[in-house]
This record gives C-alpha cells, sequence and structure tokens, in this order.
C-alpha cells in the first residue's frame, strides 16, 4: 500500500502521524489560527477596548453610584456613545444605555444621569 504524503498547511514541510494531522506541530498550528483570525480578533478588540473605556469613565465620574453630569464632560473623556453593551427601558419609557454595569440616561439640556445596574435590571 502506497504511502500518502501530507504536507504542513502553514509551512508545507512533510507531517508524520496521524491521517488527520493538518500541521507539523503547535507552532505551526498556532500561527495559523493566528493568521486566520487576525481581522476579526483586531476588530472585536478594538470594539471591547471602547467599551471598556465607556464603562471606566461612567465609573470614575459615578463614584456614589447615582451622579448628573454634561454630555460634555464624557466627550472630554473620550467616551462613545455608539458603543454600550445593552438597553434598558423602563415601564414610563425611559431609555437608560449601559457599559456592563454602568449605565446613563439622557436628560433635558445635554445633561446625563449616571446609574449603576440593578439586579432588576435584565
Amino acid at each position: 500500500m502506497p504511502v500518502k504524503t501530507r504536507s504542513c498547511e502553514e509551512c508545507g514541510s512533510t507531517i508524520q502521524g496521524r491521517d488527520d494531522k493538518r500541521f507539523c506541530g503547535d507552532q505551526c498550528r498556532s500561527a495559523w489560527h493566528n493568521r486566520q483570525n487576525s481581522d476579526a480578533t483586531a476588530f472585536i478588540r478594538n470594539i471591547n477596548n471602547a467599551l471598556r473605556k465607556n464603562r471606566r469613565i461612567l465609573a470614575e465620574l459615578n463614584p456614589s453610584g447615582k451622579a448628573k453630569v454634561k454630555r460634555e464632560d464624557l466627550l472630554d473623556r473620550g467616551f462613545k456613545f455608539g458603543y454600550f453593551t445593552n438597553i434598558y427601558t423602563t415601564k414610563g419609557g425611559n431609555t437608560y444605555y449601559f457599559c456592563y454595569d454602568q449605565g446613563y440616561l439622557a436628560l433635558d439640556n445635554d445633561y446625563l444621569a449616571l446609574v449603576v445596574r440593578q439586579k432588576y435590571v435584565e
């Protein structure tokens, strides 16, 4: 029976071992998978960084759990209003935007009410 020669998908070297083996070793396997996921990983990493920064800004401006700040104060610190983890709308129609456990509610005259997520907000 002839022996089937297989090549590593990353470096092209000959593979020895199991018939379903795709890479010559852990280094090539990791390098191949890292390259496959690099674009998506960078995109996701940038979004997660923006979310963490937003949360950190809200927490810094809201040490007591409830605060009222100007929208401009958040913008000056680099807050990005397009990034949040979830939205909670009350029965009264108020919409809270959350970055993990820290949230805000838009008020009149460009003010925001800062809050900390409560257990009943699911």
